[in-house]
Parts: structure tokens; C-alpha cells; sequence
């Protein structure tokens, strides 16, 4: 009788806790630690040695993961506290319009040389005509080519 209701209550436990696991955000401290910065460092925090500063945030960001919070709210909490020089990548999109100009500029310049260097190029002589065709052969050579031509 013991046997039965343990396996009654295991099967009654199991569904619960996956339906808590369900209502879980699916996240990590290794998903998270490439988006955020180690402050001492100055690097991302899956990058960061062993600095006071990333163990403290990897302790935060794994209080904030058992609490079941989502990657998200991890991470406006790290904005709220430290501000948004601690996320890895730049919210503003204007951050990358320097790198894409500075690279359009580069294509630019490669081509604009390119096209220089072809244009300054001497072209290939020209080879020297060689002693002209006697006036008979060049006759036969006329009537030839008059005679192919449609």
C-alpha cells in the first residue's frame, strides 16, 4: 500500500515541477556573461579572469538565474545598478555607423587606386610592322579576302 501511494505521489510531483520548470525563463550564466562587461576589467565577463568585480557580477547574474529571472531582467537590473557601460554590446545604433563608414571609405579609396593605377599603366607596345607585302602578293591576299567575305 506504501508502494503505491509514493508512486501516486511521485507522479503527482513530477508534473508540478515541470510545469514550475515551464514557467522558467530558459536562461544562464554563460548565456549572459558574453553581453555584459567585467567593470574592472574592461573586457566581456566570459572573458574576465578571476577580478573581484566579475566574480561579484557572476554571483549577482547567478542569485538572479536561481531566481528564475529572464535575460532581460538580469540584464536591466545590471543597467539599473551599473549603468549601460555594462553591456557588451552598444544600444544606439550611431556606434556603428563610425566601423561601416570607415570600411565604405576603404572599398572606396582601394577602388579609386585601382582605377588610377590601371589608367597610369603604359599600354603594350605596339609591334613594328614588319617590311610591307609586294604588290602581287597583296593582290592575291585582297582577292582572298574578298572571295571569304559574304
Amino acid at each position: 500500500m506504501r508502494v503505491i501511494a509514493l508512486v501516486m505521489l511521485a507522479l503527482l510531483v513530477a508534473p508540478a515541477s515541470a510545469l514550475a520548470a515551464a514557467g522558467c525563463p530558459k536562461t544562464s550564466v554563460t548565456d549572459i556573461e558574453d553581453e555584459v562587461m567585467c567593470l574592472q576589467c574592461g573586457v566581456p565577463l566570459n572573458l574576465a579572469e578571476d577580478a573581484p568585480s566579475a566574480r561579484q557580477e557572476r554571483a549577482f547574474i547567478t542569485s538572479r538565474v536561481d531566481r528564475c529571472e529572464s535575460k532581460q531582467q538580469i540584464k536591466d537590473e545590471l543597467v539599473a545598478q551599473f549603468g549601460s557601460r555594462i553591456l557588451a554590446m552598444p544600444k544606439s545604433r550611431s556606434a556603428w555607423l563610425v566601423p561601416v563608414l570607415a570600411f565604405v571609405a576603404g572599398v572606396l579609396a582601394v577602388a579609386f587606386g585601382a582605377y588610377h593605377w590601371r589608367r597610369r599603366r603604359k599600354p603594350p607596345a605596339v609591334a613594328a610592322a614588319g617590311p610591307g607585302l609586294d604588290p602581287g602578293d597583296s593582290a592575291r591576299l585582297q582577292a582572298d579576302i574578298d572571295r571569304y567575305d559574304l
